[in-house]
């Protein structure tokens, strides 16, 4: 009996901003092809919840936006905004006392100043926070979906995926490192993009860029989920005589319960 991997906790970003053409544009990123997992992919932002994290989610001074949260909710916003600065220096924090976001040429001196140590363990998010006086926007995140790896897969995420406005000019920057470009890129050239093989694009990104490219922009995206439940979605793969197929739940709002993922090899 193959033993189930349990799944690790994570949190992505779907930055979003109003494009030139009257399209959704949203940050992403190229994951370098030597990582171990979606490596070569077109993907959002993200990461794994760490310890980090919810040494910061026990202090509400350091964040805005929490009320009603447990533990675990808490994590998840958290990773989801320090994951974001980590991989595009893009950072969804006010200076404290402020309503306003920190602007461009404030985040752009903390992500010089800290980043890289950040990213190589050098340096906590708390550690961040603290020193540059800024608290995190938790409210800029809305929930918009919840995907869990499938068993029997060797390496398992339970990851929610999060909208939020890019903050003003903040443009955001590949690491180069765990990624190795970045694009702003509409919701259609993405998805061309992946059908022309321009693209690797995983099967949930896909899915959640379908869904995005419905709304016409920034603000109706984010009102349209704002309350929404959230589904969880674990794929279950199938083997038909033609192909693979992946089930997920209907009521989850992805257009379908069965899609075709690839013919067998």
């Amino acid at each position: 009996m193959t033993e189930i991997v349990a799944p690790r906790l994570a949190s992505t970003v779907l930055l979003l901003r109003d494009g030139s053409s009257r399209e959704i544009e949203v940050f992403m990123m190229v994951r370098h092809h030597q990582i171990e997992f979606n490596s070569g992919a077109l993907v959002f932002p993200g990461g794994s919840v760490d310890k980090n994290d919810k040494e910061i989610a026990a202090d509400p001074a350091l964040y805005s936006g929490g009320d009603g949260l447990d533990g675990d909710a808490l994590g998840f916003r958290i990773a989801a905004i320090r994951e974001t600065f980590e991989e595009s220096g893009i950072l969804l924090a006010r200076p404290l006392g402020s309503k306003d976001l920190v602007d461009a040429g404030r985040a752009n001196e903390i992500a010089t100043a800290h980043r890289a140590a950040l990213n190589e363990g050098k340096i906590s998010f708390l550690k961040v926070l603290t020193d540059n006086g800024m608290v995190l926007a938790l409210d800029e995140l809305v929930p918009y979906a919840h995907w869990i790896t499938p068993e029997g897969m060797p390496k398992r995420f339970d990851t929610w995926f999060f909208l939020a406005a890019a903050p003003p000019e903040q443009l955001g920057a590949h690491d180069g490192k765990e990624s190795t470009d970045s694009i702003w890129v509409s919701t259609r050239e993405a998805l061309e993009g992946g059908e022309s093989g321009r693209f690797k694009l995983p099967f949930p990104t896909t899915r959640n860029l379908i869904r995005l490219g419905k709304q016409p922009n920034v603000g109706a995206a984010l009102a349209d989920s704002k309350g929404k439940p959230i589904v969880a979605v674990m794929p279950v793969m199938t083997k038909t005589a033609t192909g693979r197929q992946l089930r997920i739940p209907k009521e989850a709002g992805y257009d379908g319960e069965v899609f075709d993922v690839g013919a067998l090899g």
